[in-house]
């Protein structure tokens, strides 16, 4: 038996390559969804058996006697297609595998825009968890293109960009491509938010421009903040800190006391795919932390007005935390770190030798090893044409962390 695995292209007949209409039909049985079955006209006679998941398609190749039976999936076989876990799978029992190509939706719809697609970024939301915001900041000024269904469709992805204060980005509609129905459509995100389109549907997404200041590294300059009269943890330790909390893309941080916002915008920024939760209670530093939110484009940032560890109730579980300002509070804070996430990594900074012991305490209270830095650094000033040096305070920077659950 030999197992042809067919890409059938946007949907539209006409665009089926010569090698998959050859392979169709002299194909003795077809596998695929029911909407690629009646959709596919070639060999109308020959079985059809309705399987999308995996060990059923299996069962069914195994038990019917084929000889050149063709599995269908749409678009094409090599982007985000059913395809890439059934070939190992045919492998692993002896069967012969030929996988043939399609057009992708992708393909088409820029074609039918007239544009190349190499310089895109590529996400899939059809039935994948997909944070449209993560991927637009990610791509960092690349159009994104998205593959889209149910629940990660086009009008909700819409909505989170919007809700975000992405609703000003351009979006590009390709609804039921290369079928009579056809509709491409472009506007902005906010005017497709939550609206209702057909079920096959693509998104492009473009205009975001990323800020002119972003990070090369952690330890953006003190001097890119907008600051007023709130405490700011500087460019030194903030650099330091970030390296010793290990930032990953992708991940949830919380930072509590966040002050400025200059730690929380840089983890923002150094994860993109994150979410970042800024903690704060005072009124002034959370004005701050908003502009320097629209400052930045952090888009996945969110403030989270209110006190520690009253604040942190509703949030999602960290998978890090940074601590400048605990108001007295910094054990509990550290508690419901750990409540919600047993293998959290925590870094606290403290330039009180009390906050030092407290901050090494509770760690060894919470079952973690506290690792503990002392940073001194000085900044050169120039005065009467020589450069003189001014130490800046010496801060601690203690981390934590227990080791993996087995």
């Amino acid at each position: 038996m030999e197992v042809t695995l067919i890409g059938m292209g946007p949907g539209g007949a006409a665009f089926l390559t010569g090698a998959a209409v050859d392979a169709l039909e002299r194909a003795d049985g077809l596998v695929g969804s029911r909407r690629l079955l009646e959709e596919c006209t070639l060999s109308p006679n020959i079985p059809r058996l309705p399987a999308t998941k995996t060990a059923e398609i299996l069962e069914i190749l195994e038990g019917q006697g084929w000889s050149a039976p063709c599995m269908l999936y749409s678009g094409d076989t090599g982007f985000h297609s059913g395809a890439r876990g059934l070939v190992p799978r045919l492998e692993e029992r002896g069967m012969a595998v030929r996988v043939l190509p399609g057009i992708s939706s992708l393909q088409y719809l820029a074609a039918r825009l007239g544009r190349p697609w190499q310089e895109w970024a590529l996400a899939s939301a059809h039935g994948l968890s997909c944070d449209p915001v993560g991927e637009v900041l990610a791509a960092r000024g690349r159009p994104v293109f998205f593959l889209t269904a149910g629940r990660g469709g086009p009008g909700e992805l819409c909505r989170r960009l919007t809700q975000a204060g992405l609703g000003h980005l351009t979006v590009t509609l390709g609804e039921a491509l290369s079928y009579p129905r056809e509709r491409i459509r472009t506007g902005p995100a906010y005017e497709l938010a939550d609206r209702e389109v057909d079920p096959l549907s693509v998104l492009l997404v473009e205009g975001f421009q990323p800020p002119a200041n972003s990070p090369r590294s952690q330890g953006l300059d003190d001097g890119v903040f907008l600051r007023g009269d709130v405490p700011m943890t500087k460019q030194e330790v903030r650099a330091a800190a970030l390296a010793k909390l290990g930032v990953r893309d992708g991940e949830t941080y919380w930072d509590v006391g966040a002050g400025t916002g200059s730690v929380s915008v840089e983890l923002a920024l150094l994860s993109p795919r994150g979410r970042v939760y800024a903690v704060e209670c005072k009124g002034e530093a959370c004005a701050l932390i908003r502009a320097n939110r629209e400052r930045f484009s952090a888009y996945n940032l969110t403030l989270a007005e209110g006190r520690a560890p009253q604040a942190l109730t509703e949030l999602p579980a960290p998978d890090g935390v940074f601590i400048g300002g605990s108001g007295g509070e910094l054990f509990h804070i550290l508690q419901a770190a750990v409540e919600k996430n047993p293998a959290v990594r925590v870094c606290v900074t403290a330039i009180a030798v009390e906050t030092l012991g407290a901050a090494a305490a509770a760690l060894t209270q919470l079952g973690m090893e506290p690792q503990i830095t002392h940073l001194t650094a000085a900044r050169s000033k120039s005065t009467g044409g020589l450069h003189l040096m001014l130490g800046q305070n010496p801060v601690w920077i203690i981390t934590g962390q227990k080791e993996a659950l087995v």
